[in-house]
């Protein structure tokens, strides 16, 4: 018989996951701090938790997958968390991009119950999640990797055991560093493409098969060019993990340069309201210092 699933969290990533689990035919029971987002799983056959405690005391494996390190405490430590419901033998597998510490210190909490942990966190934008595309890395235990395997391979391609709990949010920050500079990079070259004159869409065909190209290349330069600001993954919540990439780089002693860069960038841009866009609009920063715009 196969395990029943929790999964708390339905926002821009959480949707596409777990509406992938309930296309693989899994048994799922969902919970979400603004409850009308359950109603559309609901009908698609998942059943509504009451909190967070009660969907840990009933199911076997809990996914979530929320916005910030504050939000992965309240689901898990707050009143009626998950540590409150949780059954001894249960699989936490936490989504989200958090602090690294912060990680190993609830696994603590939870391994004091009889419960496992993963960190798991996972790219790809809401494409990947609604494609079931995510690339996952996954921080903990090999036994609670490989029972959590046939469970993620509902929404990930590319599914890696990285190292003991807190590496997954490590390789998740090492990740963030690449899609933040190479995006930077796709700004750069579409505004002077821009400056030049040229077919910016015949551009991007030229660039993209080469040495140049970049997932963020040939999936967010068309909505550059287009001016299509529709989030795969907000300026917001890029910001929340830069932060936790600095916090860390500091922790180290690591001079990033770059990913500083951005991160002002980005500041900016949200001093600007812009905070909901997607992250592509970090263009719009280069745009304000240089009179280009991408697209026009």
């Amino acid at each position: 018989m196969s395990e029943s699933i929790g999964f708390i969290g339905l926002g821009i990533m959480g949707r596409g996951m777990t509406q992938n689990l309930l296309n693989k035919g899994h048994r799922v029971m969902i919970w979400n701090r603004t409850p009308a987002r359950m109603d559309e799983f609901v009908r698609a056959g998942a059943t509504a938790a009451d909190s967070p405690a009660d969907l840990a005391a009933r199911c076997d494996v809990i996914l979530i997958c929320v916005s910030d390190t504050p939000d992965v405490e309240a689901v898990i430590l707050g009143e009626n968390g998950v540590l409150a419901g949780v059954k001894s033998g249960s699989l936490v597998v936490d989504h989200s991009t958090i602090s690294p510490q912060a990680t190993k210190e609830m696994a603590a909490k939870l391994r004091e119950k009889g419960a496992a942990m993963l960190d798991a966190p996972v790219s790809g934008g809401s494409e990947g999640a609604a494609k079931g595309t995510l690339s996952i890395m996954v921080g903990g235990e090999e036994t609670g990797f490989q029972r959590a395997l046939p469970v993620l391979e509902a929404y990930g391609k590319t599914i890696t055991h990285v190292g003991p709990q807190g590496a997954g949010q490590m390789v998740k920050l090492v990740n963030q560093i690449l899609v933040v500079v190479t995006e930077l990079a796709v700004c750069e070259g579409l505004l002077f493409a821009q400056a030049g004159g040229l077919d910016l869409n015949k551009t991007l065909d030229a660039v993209k098969g080469g040495a140049a190209g970049s997932w963020m290349l040939a999936n967010r330069g068309p909505q550059m060019i287009a001016r299509d600001w529709r989030p795969g993954f907000t300026i917001d919540l890029q910001q929340k993990d830069l932060r936790l990439v600095l916090e860390a780089a500091d922790q180290l002693g690591l001079p990033l340069m770059a990913t500083g860069m951005v991160f002002q960038m980005y500041r900016a841009l949200q001093a600007q309201g812009l905070g909901s866009e997607g992250n592509h609009a970090l263009v719009k920063a280069l745009e304000g210092m240089s009179g280009v715009e991408v697209g026009k």
